[in-house]
């Protein structure tokens, strides 16, 4: 990753933050804006971000997202739009005007954070398995449009990491119990998603896209 430029959102705790380190240490120049400068639930931050870079970016990946926990019932309209704002149309908005530069310049990589919840279901979930869903065929979408240019388009579904969205929105107790029915009986470590983020965004991939890649110790398996 040598000289190259990378967007990472939410890239000041969790996933993100451990991206942010690993490509790094891969020599990248990293640009992990926070809310301030970039706040993904105000189309217009977004379009005035983009605007602002004096730097092609030649990395993205879209790791900011939101969880509101609730049933059908309990989503409504503002609910939904809000949800699919920050995990959906944004990463959207961002690969639309970053994504073509890359092509111009015949490399880029796109990887959009998903998650286990689109292979498997769980209560309360609803409006965060829509807007992920949703963006697993945005990747798939734009993996065929961008591949003929050089831009690879991936995404990654991790399952339970040890996150503090993941204490906020499980107790101890569930924690334990989901470690306990995983068959690695554990949870994950930030960096371990890193890592594939990184084999995903760097040039050591060179034929891996439109792929959707569960990483959760085994979890939607059992």
């Amino acid at each position: 990753m040598n000289d190259r430029v990378a967007l990472v959102t939410g890239g000041s705790r969790g996933i993100g933050r451990a991206v942010v380190v690993r490509f790094e240490e891969l020599g990248a120049r990293v640009l992990a804006p926070p809310r301030a400068e970039l706040d993904l639930s105000d189309p217009a931050s977004i379009d005035g971000y983009v605007a602002r870079l004096d730097t092609p970016v030649d990395i993205l990946v879209n790791n900011a997202g939101i969880n509101p926990l609730a049933s059908l019932g309990e989503t409504d309209d503002a609910l939904l739009a809000e949800t699919l704002q920050v995990d959906l149309l944004a990463p959207f908005r961002l690969a639309r005007a970053l994504a073509p530069v890359m092509a111009g310049r015949g490399w880029g990589r796109v990887v959009n954070i998903s998650s286990v919840w689109t292979v498997v279901a769980k209560e309360r979930r609803l409006p965060y398995i829509v807007g992920k869903t949703a963006l697993n065929g945005l990747t798939r979408a734009m993996a065929v449009e961008l591949a003929p240019a050089g831009v690879l388009v991936n995404a990654v579904a991790p399952g339970f990491v040890m996150t503090e969205l993941t204490t906020q929105n499980n107790t101890p107790e569930q924690i334990a119990a989901v470690a306990a029915d995983m068959p690695l009986r554990r949870l994950a470590e930030p960096y371990e998603i890193a890592e594939l983020v990184a084999f995903l965004a760097s040039s050591r991939n060179s034929f891996t896209t439109g792929q959707v890649l569960v990483c959760d110790g085994g979890y939607s398996l059992v």
